[in-house]
């Protein structure tokens, strides 16, 4: 097994405990609210951490005071990761065009790095425009966005330099998460979820409100 897999699952396996133990406290409603949808569900909803991050144009973005969408999709990555981050940001834009213009108005995805040592903004914008220009990207400090991951369950490591000049890989959990109007966090994805199953869930959500 590759070692950045290796290392991803084990960084992602106390994230999934814990979101385990959350889902078996959910009660009927919920479930019967959240039945045909792909995402999982978390009761109480993650408390997103308001701390500001940059974007692209350098500007401070914060994950609750600057998004107004009534749907915003979360995924932390980094541009030089050679296999999940591609295949769920794919996933997410092809997800994008399945949407009628009136959902995807309502719909914001934000990619943040999990290598701002190598992720400066004119990098992230240059790679998520190769996906999908409408897409936000998010880079800053490490501390900043471990504390902003972590206020959602995404684990985040950052790279080292090895002996040999080179790095080891940089690691992340794979989920995406939805935050809503309100600036919760009550739902995620993980990364084997399809396009088709992404616009299905986007689609239900904003239509139940």
């Amino acid at each position: 097994m590759p070692e950045t897999t290796r290392s991803t699952r084990r960084l992602l396996a106390p994230v999934l405990a814990a979101a385990a133990l959350l889902l078996s406290a959910c009660g009927g409603g919920s479930e019967a609210s959240t039945a045909q949808l792909s995402a999982q569900v978390v009761d109480p909803p993650f408390d997103v951490s308001s701390t500001p991050l940059t974007d692209t144009e350098g500007e401070p973005f914060s994950l609750t005071d600057d998004t107004d969408a009534r749907l915003t999709l979360v995924f932390f990555g980094y541009t030089r990761c050679p296999d999940i981050c591609p295949a769920v940001l794919t996933n997410l834009a092809s997800a994008m065009t399945r949407l009628d213009e009136a959902d995807r108005e309502q719909v914001e995805v934000v990619f943040v790095t999990s290598d701002p040592a190598r992720d400066d903004a004119e990098t992230v914008r240059s790679y998520l425009d190769r996906i999908d220009p409408d897409f936000i990207g998010l880079t800053g400090d490490i501390d900043d966005i471990e504390e902003v991951g972590e206020s959602i369950a995404i684990g985040v490591t950052d790279g080292t330099r090895l002996p040999s000049g080179g790095y080891d890989p940089n690691t992340h959990s794979t989920q995406v998460v939805a935050i809503d109007g309100g600036d919760d966090a009550p739902l995620y994805w993980g990364q084997e979820t399809s396009s088709a199953q992404f616009a299905a869930d986007i689609h239900a959500l904003l239509e139940r409100g």
